[in-house]
Parts: C-alpha cells; structure tokens; sequence
C-alpha cells in the first residue's frame, strides 16, 4: 500500500506507520466490499479506477479553516492585490493557484481577500485543485456546518456566508465566479497553459518525499510569473536547489526571481 502511494503520489509512509494505515482506510475497505488489503490494492491498480483518490484523501489530512496561517493572507491584501490591480490596469487577467484546495476554505478566504480588495472575478481568477475528487466535491458545494466555518469574523460571515434551510453556512454567489475547482494530482502532467501571479501549496508537501518535493519546486518555478509568489505551509521550506529560483520574502512566503518587466503571459 505504501509503495503504491508513493508511486502515484509521492507520499512518504515509513515501516513505523503500517498500522496507522491499515486503520485509516478499514472504512475504504467496508465501503467497497473488500475484506484484505490484498484485494484493495488490487482494485486501485485496476485501469481507469477511480480510488486513488479515496486512497490518499485517507491517508492524509484535510483539516482546514477559513484564513489559516493569517500572515498569508495580510500578505496577501498588502503586496499582491496591488499587483493584481496593475495588472487588471495593463488588461491582463491574473491567476492564482490554490493546489491542494482540501475542503475549499483556502480559495474562497482567497476570495473574500480579492472581493473586500474590489478586484471583480472577471480581472482574477483562482484556481483551486485536490487530488481527492471528495473534497473537491465539497469545495466546489461550498456548504459548510459550523465547526467548519472557523477563522471567519463576524463581518465576513454576516458578508460572505448565507444560512441554509438544513442548518449550514454556504458560500455567497459574490464569491463563486472567481473560483475554477478541479481535481489534480500533483505528480500528473498540469493542463494549465497560463502562468500564475501567486501560487498557495500550503501544508501539502510534508506528505512527499524529498525528491518529489525538489520536483515540485521546480514545477511551480515555471508556473509563475516572474516576481509571482508561492505560499507554503508553516512546517514546509524550498530546498537547497531551488534556491536560485526563489528568494525569501516572508513567512513561508518565497518570490520567483525574473525581471518583472519579463512578465508575460504564456
């Protein structure tokens, strides 16, 4: 199992976590009518089958809430929304990238950020990616109980959230059109042909190993804009190699090092 999540994933499981895993997906098991680990992996190695992403959503965590890591998102408002509003001026539309998107708490505070900024969906866009098509379907609901909505004031849930007959909090239509969401996995070929003017990968690295991780520093390198940002995790660091692609520019916060009068779309 843990080959096999590496393999597609990238996920660094050792010996110690074998238990750990086999109690993480027992539920997968039961929910699919296989009584061994033997047979499990059998259905996930099976073409076209749709369980990997079941596999790795069990495996790692999808805990989240609305503005985790808040410096991000003052970061955010002060240094990369005036870029944007330079860029909405030159009349190009900017990108921004939510990979690994879990629940869809990230891209929607991305949002918030965008909306409260007056920068209107048709001058951003975000796109917001998970491996797990579960999540996504969650995200892209964007109905949330409350335990859920965590890291919201209250201006920006009376704003931003609407109540719903059963008892949950949805996403306002305000928010909804700056938002694609899609599955993705990281290891895959990306489709996206545009470059991105900031990129979030928070908290999904430390899944990987390190060779997949000094992979995927390279990848994002080429996926921004010159000057562009990519936001990581409070645990993760760009490696050693990709050093001369990024310089450091805040907490867990890295710039793309280019001319910023070389940035164009391509």
């Amino acid at each position: 199992m843990a080959q096999i999540a590496r393999r597609e994933a990238g996920l660094a499981i050792n010996d110690g976590k074998s238990a750990m895993v086999r109690t993480r997906l027992a539920r997968r098991l039961r929910a699919v009518g296989i009584d061994n680990f033997e047979g499990y992996c059998d259905l996930i190695e099976a073409p076209g089958n749709s369980e990997l992403g079941h596999l790795i959503s069990a495996l790692t965590t999808n805990v989240s809430h609305f503005f985790r890591e808040s410096h991000h998102f003052d970061f955010l408002r002060t240094e990369v929304v005036p870029r944007l509003r330079d860029n909405s001026k030159m009349g190009r539309k900017s990108m921004i990238w939510s990979a690994g998107c879990a629940n869809g708490q990230e891209p929607y505070s991305i949002a918030m950020v965008l909306h409260e900024a007056g920068l209107p969906p048709s001058d951003v866009r975000i796109l917001a990616t998970d491996i797990d098509p579960v999540v996504v379907s969650t995200a892209r609901r964007g109905r949330y109980p409350e335990h859920m909505t965590s890291g919201l004031t209250k201006e920006h849930r009376a704003r931003f959230l609407d109540a719903s007959e059963d008892g949950q909090s949805c996403i306002s239509a305000d928010l909804r059109p700056y938002i694609l969401f899609n599955t993705l996995n990281l290891l895959d070929p990306w489709p996206m042909q545009k470059k991105f003017d900031a990129i979030f990968c928070r908290n999904v690295v430390i899944y990987f190993d390190k060779q997949t991780q000094s992979a995927l520093w390279q990848r994002y390198g080429s996926m921004l804009h010159p000057n562009g940002w990519l936001f990581l995790g409070h645990s993760e660091r760009i490696d050693a190699a990709a050093e001369n692609l990024f310089e450091k520019s805040g907490i867990t916060t890295y710039t793309r090092r280019g001319d910023p009068t070389s940035r164009k779309e391509t």
